[in-house]
């Protein structure tokens, strides 16, 4: 694998790339409050010609989560565009019209179903599964859904994970997604589809909304995305033939020593080469 580049700002790979897609969660905030310092540097980035689509694994619509944004006072002037997990789930919910379906998930997350024509039923009588998260992903374990999945398993019911994110942070705290329990279904022989990073569906759908706002398609060696997760934003752009920028601060903050300190390459190195994809670059936190 090719070394990291370990850099101070985005402005360092801004003239080598014309798109950035970029994660939401762990990059612009962490769930509490947002960073300023990295809506700035999304803005700067647009305003010398470069188109920022936001993708995002939450597990609600698009305007749902820019919504968010506005509350935290991420800047509008930070993306062009967003394309999230939840609008794919969506068009997923869309190819079953006529279905019943079950939800697994917390209330907050029933905006993947409005508007849309769909029956709610109970395990025992559900054609399929869209599973956005754990109940009370702030006091319930994974493992606790062990006896609701082999329910699933036994009528053989197909789940679309709508945040196939494994944790996400929460202010100083990681808690589970979605992907955790699709991870579970999968260890029994459930079969599911995810419907956000790292696979390749919410990379088209980003890079055609790309595609539209500068009136062309955009060379892969000119994409570069943006995140805090090895497993869905650095493999998922692998997909693509993408750049990419992890931000350390993120959900690997501990495994690459932030603890003690901003990101030192001499300690991040060796976690870096351990894993299954090597970002072309890391930064501490994102800024210009």
């Amino acid at each position: 694998m090719t070394a990291t580049a370990f850099i101070a700002g985005l402005s360092e790979l801004a003239p080598r790339t014309d798109l950035i897609l970029c994660d939401v969660w762990g990059v612009l905030h962490n769930g509490v409050a947002a960073w300023p310092a990295a809506g700035d540097a999304l803005t700067r980035y647009r305003a010398g010609g470069g188109t920022v689509i936001l993708i995002s694994n939450a597990p609600r619509p698009g305007p749902s989560v820019v919504e968010q944004l506005d509350r935290l006072a991420v800047p509008r002037s930070a993306f062009d565009d967003i394309v999230t997990s939840g609008d794919l789930t969506r068009g997923a919910v869309i190819e079953r019209t006529g279905e019943r379906v079950h939800h697994l998930g917390p209330p907050r997350d029933l905006p993947i179903f409005e508007g849309l024509a769909v029956r709610f039923a109970p395990i025992e009588e559900a054609a399929y599964v869209v599973c956005s998260g754990l109940l009370d992903d702030d006091a319930d374990r994974v493992e606790d859904y062990r006896p609701m999945m082999e329910r699933m398993k036994a009528r053989d019911l197909p789940m679309i994970c709508a945040n196939p994110d494994i944790v996400v942070e929460r202010g100083d705290t990681l808690v589970p997604c979605a992907g955790a329990l699709a991870a579970l279904y999968e260890e029994i022989g459930g079969e599911v589809y995810y419907a956000g990073k790292p696979h390749r569906p919410v990379y088209d759908a980003a890079l055609a909304r790309a595609a539209a706002i500068r009136g062309a398609p955009v060379a892969a060696d000119r994409v570069l995305a943006v995140g805090d997760a090895i497993r869905t934003d650095v493999a998922g752009a692998a997909t693509i033939g993408a750049a990419t920028l992890l931000v350390a601060r993120g959900i690997h903050g501990e495994e690459l020593g932030l603890a003690r300190g901003p990101l030192d390459p001499a300690r991040a190195e060796p976690w870096l080469a351990r894993q299954t994809h090597r970002p072309s670059a890391a930064i501490d936190k994102l800024a210009w």
